[in-house]
């Protein structure tokens, strides 16, 4: 009922627009909006949105969609005019009709404008709005002939990395434009003003350009190869039909030659395996490999050790792997995990893999005690693989942190971990971290920080394990993948969206990891009866704390053991928690290193405020907190219809 009065408000609203631009006919809209068609926008998320709609999924996305995209021509007048917006009632009008001319014809609802934007007035020059703000000389007045933008969101924003910075910069201008316009009510528009002064004065490439459209507008671009599929369609129908006699002909020769390749490569089977594992099988006891404290072990000394991989030798189960308990014939206890699948093409590349592990020296990382590789092929066809390491009696992290119910026949009972326990493991992950990132030469982004691949030893010291989706850094250059690898929940979502590692990737996990033992609180929580969706526990986390509503966040477990005679606790234990928060900000600048977080945690350096989160141009509100109720972002919670490009810088 709401809804719909609200649509009759909009239409007599615009009714009286109409009325008033009536007489002045001849005025027309000073921006060009032929960027609507020019532009490879992805148009479809407002394809079947109509006004009476129940989603507010496909609305927002709509809506959103379309408000970013009357900002490209909104930067592009302030290039042209020094102007934020329209100057008068009629020319807004004008432009909103010749706006929704455009999305006509490419078929979309004839009333998108008026659904989204309301009345024309909204983009009206005023002073009302953002300390005063109206032209460019305004904005030179209040901040000044140089800000950060103007270094920030000079370059081709394609780059992720440049990305980065301007979308930061355009956060930490809007923050000098609320303390100068000392009213927080209008920060949404002054971060609106930092967007079109990027776009429109800033960028060199212009509000056009593919960087400005998708970095700061934060619009879903369509690949032109996708696009000209269904033009080239009935080309190819004739390629193909002129080229069949040809494939006949070459499938002969492709099926001599895979042949003759499976042949050589079956007799030469064993040149693809390490040296170390020839030499193994011509001896009985393991051989160590040169260079590395790794052994290579024998096939039938694992079978042995695991009582040949039996169901109740099995203590873990992975995306990658199966884990047994195992014990050598000198009666020492190991984990054996048998890969099942992995990034390793090869024989030689996982023997390469293996040397960069075995090299691995600390305190807090798992050892890789030895490996095994046979020419057996298992039911994939491959060649078996196996890491064997030292057995933890404690298990891992999250057998501690979300124990089975008593009764349960999942396994042993684990104690809830206490206050000190918590903080140990916590500053024995990180420093962990930072030597993966920071103590060799190349860095090891370890990809896949989970609270399942942290393990506990006898004296509860935290291990980080599971190398297997470990990569080296290029000389501390990010890293663009197109195989994405991890767990969701833990990922980055520059990362598991786009595909760009960094070390602030496993900063990112890490931070996850850091709510989910201050929480204790799953990394994707299914539980919530008032949505569908998983809540993330970043969002939950960083919603609550933003509210002030801190003591919520932390697990109540916690609290009630809070001791007075210690030094602080609920200070530290609120500190530790800001610190997983801020490792886990959705913006790759806004997150520390690894190494900053630990001198955060350790008390060296003070922890900056939480920053908020970028909101796109037009998105009222991503987060809300209502009771116990928590919208959280689409694009965090694995729903990909909604862009969220600027979300992640």
């Amino acid at each position: 009922m709401g809804f719909g009065f609200g649509i009759l408000l909009v239409l007599l609203l615009w009714s009286v627009a109409l009325s008033s631009v009536s007489s002045s006919t001849n005025i027309s809209c000073p921006m060009d909006l032929g960027y609507v068609q020019r532009i490879p926008w992805d148009s479809s998320g407002c394809q079947k949105y109509q006004k009476n709609t129940t989603d507010d999924a496909t609305k927002n996305h709509c809506c959103q969609t379309i408000l970013s995209l009357f900002g490209i021509g909104l930067a592009q007048h302030l290039k042209a005019t020094s102007l934020f917006q329209l100057s008068d009632l009629p020319t807004s009008y004008s432009c909103l009709v010749d706006f929704q001319s455009k999305l006509n014809s490419l078929s979309l609802p004839s009333d998108l404008a008026s659904l989204c934007f309301g009345s024309p007035e909204r983009f009206v020059i005023t002073p009302q709005v953002c300390a005063g703000i109206q032209s460019k000389q305004d904005w030179l007045d209040k901040l000044g002939p140089s800000t950060l933008l103007d270094s920030a969101c000079r370059p081709d924003l394609t780059d992720l990395t440049s990305c980065d910075a301007c979308v930061a910069a355009g956060f930490k201008v809007q923050s000098q434009l609320i303390s100068i316009d000392r009213n927080t009510s209008h920060s949404t528009d002054c971060f609106y003003f930092a967007i079109l002064y990027a776009a429109g004065i800033v960028n060199d490439f212009g509000p056009e350009s593919t960087g400005a459209t998708s970095c700061i507008f934060g619009l879903s671009i369509v690949s032109p190869a996708s696009k000209s599929k269904s033009k080239s369609r009935s080309g190819l129908v004739f390629a193909l039909t002129g080229a069949g006699v040809a494939f006949v002909f070459m499938s002969c020769l492709l099926g001599l030659y895979i042949w003759w390749d499976r042949r050589r490569k079956k007799n030469k089977a064993a040149e693809n395996l390490c040296l170390e594992f020839q030499l193994e099988e011509q001896n009985s006891t393991p051989r160590l490999r040169p260079n590395t404290g790794s052994i290579w072990f024998k096939l039938e000394e694992l079978k042995r050790a695991t009582d040949n991989f039996s169901q109740k030798n099995l203590i873990g189960r992975g995306g990658f792997g199966i884990v047994y308990k195992g014990t050598l014939s000198d009666g020492t206890s190991v984990a054996v995990k048998r890969i099942i699948e992995s990034d390793f093409q090869g024989d030689k590349e996982f023997c390469n893999e293996v040397e960069i592990i075995s090299n691995l020296k600390h305190r807090n990382l798992l050892p890789l005690r030895g490996c095994c590789v046979t020419d057996k092929e298992d039911e994939e066809g491959e060649n078996q693989r196996f890491f064997v390491y030292d057995y933890m009696p404690n298990g891992n992290l999250d057998d501690h942190l979300f124990p089975p119910p008593r009764g349960s026949s999942s396994g042993m009972i684990r104690q809830l971990l206490s206050w000190p326990q918590r903080k140990s493991i916590i500053l024995d992950v990180a420093k962990g971290l930072v030597y993966l990132h920071y103590g060799v030469k190349p860095a090891i982004y370890h990809r896949d920080i989970k609270a399942t691949n942290i393990l506990l030893d006898a004296d509860m010291k935290a291990r980080v394990a599971d190398f297997g989706l470990a990569r080296q850094s290029r000389e501390g250059q990010s890293h663009l993948t197109t195989r994405v690898a991890g767990t969701h929940g833990y990922l980055a979502p520059e990362y598991a969206l786009y595909g760009q590692l960094t070390e602030k990737s496993d900063v990112y996990s890490f931070g996850v990891v850091v709510l989910e033992i201050m929480c204790r609180r799953k990394a994707l929580d299914f539980s919530s009866s008032s949505s569908p969706q998983a809540v993330l526990i970043t969002d939950w986390a960083w919603t609550l704390v933003k509210s002030g509503r801190i003591e919520e966040v932390l697990d109540e477990s916690l609290l009630r053991e809070e001791n007075s005679n210690s030094s602080n606790p609920r200070g530290i234990m609120e500190r530790f928690l800001l610190v997983g928060i801020l490792c886990a900000h959705v913006m790759v600048a806004l997150r520390p290193t690894i190494l900053n977080a630990l001198k955060m945690l350790e008390g060296d350096i003070e922890v900056p405020p939480i920053r908020d989160r970028p909101l796109p141009l037009g998105h009222p509100s991503l987060y809300s907190c209502e009771g116990n109720t928590f919208t959280i972002s689409p694009a965090l919670s694995g729903h990909p219809q909604l862009n969220t490009k600027d979300m992640l810088r």
